[in-house]
């Protein structure tokens, strides 16, 4: 079977996220968890099924953006369902402005999303309460936004009733708060403004009259619960809010009662960064420490030797995504037919220094370089010149500084300012038998600031 060039590149897409259960997608999925420390979407999923089934539980999870978290959720998702548990899985990006985001927000999103997802399954608590404190929230927000507000979604009539069926639609209701609070920064401040000195009402709310209620008929219906995942909360913005508060910590911290407090199991994104930052401390009284999934490792903590096993699942990665139907072994054998040498394939999977959105982005961009099987070596090159220019642009003395104190004792400190070279993915994590390390991104490594040092 001949490979085709251009599925190839739509394969490496690296905007994509694959979806468990799907089987076009399952055909590229590689399970990492042997060389990343461990399995940590079986730890997430045996703390849900198994050691607290019946009590709700509370977990963060983090790691670079792009290093696969989406893709393993979404695996956690797929468990989770066959041990009989309704799970609503949503991004929560799709439903905040992530540079503005307060708790108001954010429970809003998941109460929308829980009533989607059971009204998908005909599963419909009743919220009078709930219904209550969005009609009064719409009522205050018409004292001062009236057109803004009165203006009707598509498919939508007023006070979230469904056109098509006639009947009020809590999601649809929530919806309709949500989507122009998105939208709108000034909808979005008096919003919260009037919802966030009443999340204790919010939260009660919503517990007594959608989640509890939900749980019940769910479990009347044979599931074993309901669990709750928040994706993309981990690119909520680090600015600084009025109160100077930096954003992140007054989510997570400041609101950790809210966030901790709806009755089901829930899983959130957090970002990577918090880990550093000097709040650390107060995060891990407020939750369990947060699981942090690590990139695939290339070389070994010495920096010198390859570390084979990390390579054989990143080698396979790429060639799924240019023959998904044959053995691993077939596809081995066939490197040539995609690839000028077989080294080039090495050399791609140590530049990405096992970051899988940054192995996909290069991989895409190699392909479009090249424009013909086999890829040309050369092409692979310019693009990780090109790569490695673009980053070190952003880099300033001191932050140089703080990469060279990487490289030498494979540490990262707590201080704020290595918040930065997380954030910027100038830094990766790796676990390996226990034992956790860091590396300065190989496309640095490269860099003449790096190679003076």
């Amino acid at each position: 079977m001949a490979i085709n060039l251009p599925q190839f590149f739509q394969a490496t897409n690296p905007s994509k996220t694959l979806r468990a259960g799907n089987p076009e997608d399952d055909r590229f999925y590689i399970d990492f968890s042997s060389v990343r420390g461990g399995t940590l979407i079986e730890e997430l999923k045996d703390m849900i099924t198994f050691l607290s089934p019946d009590i709700p539980t509370c977990s963060l999870f983090t790691g670079h953006i792009g290093c696969g978290k989406s893709t393993e959720l979404l695996q956690l998702k797929l468990l989770l369902e066959k041990d009989g548990f309704h799970v609503v899985y949503f991004e929560s990006s799709a439903d905040l402005e992530m540079a503005d985001v307060d708790i108001g927000d954010v429970m809003l999103a998941i109460a929308k999303r829980i009533s989607e997802s059971l009204e998908a399954t005909n599963v419909k608590p009743p919220a009078g309460k709930l219904e209550a404190l969005l009609a009064k929230t719409k009522e205050v927000l018409l004292t001062e936004i009236e057109v803004k507000v009165k203006a009707k979604l598509p498919g939508m009539g007023e006070a979230g009733i469904d056109t098509e069926k006639k009947e009020f639609s809590l999601s649809a209701g929530i919806g309709e708060l949500t989507v122009k609070a998105k939208n709108d920064s000034g909808l979005r401040e008096k919003m919260n403004q009037f919802l966030v000195p009443q999340k204790n009402k919010l939260l009660e709310a919503i517990n007594e009259e959608l989640i509890e209620p939900a749980i019940g008929l769910l479990k009347k219906q044979g599931k074993n619960g309901l669990v709750v995942i928040v994706d993309n909360l981990d690119r909520v913005d680090k600015r600084i809010r009025p109160d100077g508060r930096p954003q992140q910590e007054y989510l997570f911290i400041d609101q950790h009662e809210c966030l901790r407090g709806l009755k089901c199991h829930l899983v959130y994104t957090m970002p990577l960064s918090m880990k550093f930052g000097n709040e650390y401390g107060a995060l891990t009284q407020r939750y369990k420490t947060p699981l942090v999934l690590p990139m695939v490792p290339t070389i070994g903590r010495d920096g010198q030797d390859v570390y084979e096993e990390g390579m054989v699942l990143l080698r396979q990665m790429v060639l799924r995504r240019a023959l998904p139907e044959v053995t691993d072994e077939e596809r081995l054998a066939r490197i040539m037919e995609i690839f000028e040498t077989a080294e080039s394939l090495d050399r791609l999977c140590h530049a990405s220094g096992g970051h899988s959105r940054d192995l996909l982005r290069l991989l895409n961009s190699w392909i479009q370089k090249g424009r013909k099987f086999p890829l040309a070596a050369a092409a692979l090159e310019r693009v990780i010149r090109e790569e490695s220019n673009e980053m070190v642009r952003a880099i300033d003395n001191h932050e140089w500084d703080l990469l060279k104190q990487v490289q030498q004792r494979k540490k990262v400190t707590g201080d704020v300012e290595y918040q930065t070279l997380i954030s910027s993915r100038w830094v990766f994590e790796y676990r390996m038998d226990g034992e956790s390390w860091f590396a300065v991104n190989p496309i640095l490594m490269e860099s003449e600031e790096m190679l003076d040092s």
